[in-house]
């Protein structure tokens, strides 16, 4: 198949969407696909431009067997705010127009985009249209819905009305579109999509890579040794990890209080690793903390050492978004099989993801989530069961193959029958 990608985030960004984009273009490449991928130079989610990457207005990449990579410009705020990211968005659309048109006349036979950023949609279906090709909305986050829950958009008035009509237009106009968890295709059945439209296409993780070491292992651990110069006694402690992009909706603020509420627990030490436009906050709330370790985003080749130094992963997440978004983060933390706590009210898509896997407690409620804590802390042998449990949930529902393999199929099926 001729299959074109079109997205704001791919490879090499280490999280999120540009990882997951990354490595499914990659893989339709090696079986066999004609991929070409029009997307932008890494910033996120360090909102900054990768050195490498500075004064290239446009650029191509293709390394042997793999996709056709085109990066085009954008303009990226050091600091995120509304307006902001409006102008960051509309400047990638004007910036990648060019080579979309180019696009075109190359007929590819699918031209997939990946929502967020929902300003793809109308030149996703132009380029479709125009070239008699078929298109497809791949849902990470339900943009609109999570900037109205966000206050990043009014929650009602003639703002709300007309992204809500807008979002309606585009949306009804895919051929498909899928969503990353069946809570996603719930609301995108809700919308009004017609069911024969709506597919589940979850995040996966290579279940091969990213695997349990044993915890008694502890002083062989990458991470863990590094640390052990600067925290004594860290091979005894409980370590509780946070990775990850930081930004405004994954409720990091209450990362900062929980840890001064364990300063005195000599068995508990935190890693927050990440980056994003949160860092900085996060940074100066805990600067002081003995019990807390700062650390940058880790390299493939670290990660799974990373996520092994956690005996327990923290997933925050604000009330407002746990119903829309599902953190992508969340598969590789079920892989290394260690337990999930995560901020969720019951009966959201994460709370239901983590249910048996590890522990939800109510978004925003610091007490809660500190008791969840020291009930993981105090119970060894609760946290090895969450922990197994997340690694064979992992490995029968979201290993790396059998989700893309399905993503063919139903790419294959969307051709024959569009």
């Amino acid at each position: 198949m001729r299959i074109l990608i079109y997205g704001l985030n791919y490879s090499p960004e280490l999280t999120g969407i540009g990882k997951y984009t990354g490595e499914m273009a990659v893989w339709l490449a090696e079986h066999g696909h004609e991929v070409r991928v029009v997307t932008a130079p890494p910033y996120y989610p360090a909102w900054r431009i990768r050195d490498d990457y500075l004064g290239a207005w446009y650029r191509t990449e293709h390394a042997p067997g793999g996709p056709v990579v085109y990066r085009t410009p954008l303009y990226v705020p050091a600091r995120p705010t509304g307006i902001k990211r409006i102008v960051h968005l509309v400047s990638f659309m004007m910036g990648s127009l060019p080579v979309m048109l180019r696009e075109m006349f190359r007929q590819p036979q699918v031209v997939f985009t990946v929502e967020p950023t929902f300003f793809c949609a109308p030149l996703t279906l132009f380029a479709a249209r125009s070239a008699g090709a078929a298109s497809w909305l791949h849902v990470q986050d339900f943009e609109v819905d999570a900037a109205f829950e966000l206050g990043l958009l009014p929650a009602q008035g003639p703002i709300h009305d007309a992204a809500l009509r807008i979002e309606k237009f585009f949306v009804h106009a895919f051929d498909r579109v899928s969503g990353i968890s069946f809570r996603m295709v719930e609301r995108a059945l809700a919308k009004g999509i017609p069911a024969c439209r709506v597919i589940h296409f979850p995040n996966w993780v290579d279940i091969d890579a990213i695997y349990p070491l044993d915890p008694a292992a502890n002083r062989s651990n990458i991470i863990r040794r590094a640390l052990a110069a600067k925290v004594p006694g860290i091979d005894d402690k409980v370590i509780l990890l946070c990775s990850g992009a930081m930004g405004a909706k994954q409720g990091l603020e209450l990362l900062a209080p929980l840890a001064e509420s364990l300063s005195a627990d000599p068995r508990v030490h935190f890693i927050f690793c990440g980056d994003g436009s949160f860092r900085g906050q996060l940074e100066a709330l805990v600067a002081h903390r003995a019990n807390v370790t700062l650390l940058p985003l880790q390299p493939l080749d670290r990660l799974n050492h990373l996520l092994n130094a956690a005996d327990i992963h923290l997933l925050p997440q604000r009330a407002s978004a746990a119903d829309l978004v599902m953190p992508s983060r969340l598969s590789a933390m079920f892989s290394s099989g260690r337990p999930v706590i995560a901020t969720a009210h019951p009966w959201t898509q994460l709370a239901t993801a983590v249910e048996g896997r590890g522990l939800a407690v109510p978004a925003g409620d610091a007490g809660a989530l500190h008791a969840a804590v020291l009930r993981l802390v105090e119970d060894h042998e609760l946290r090895l069961r969450l922990g197994r449990a997340a690694r064979e949930y992992a490995v029968e529902n979201m290993g790396k193959e059998s989700v893309l393999e399905q993503f063919e199929a139903d790419l294959k099926a969307l051709v024959a029958h569009p």
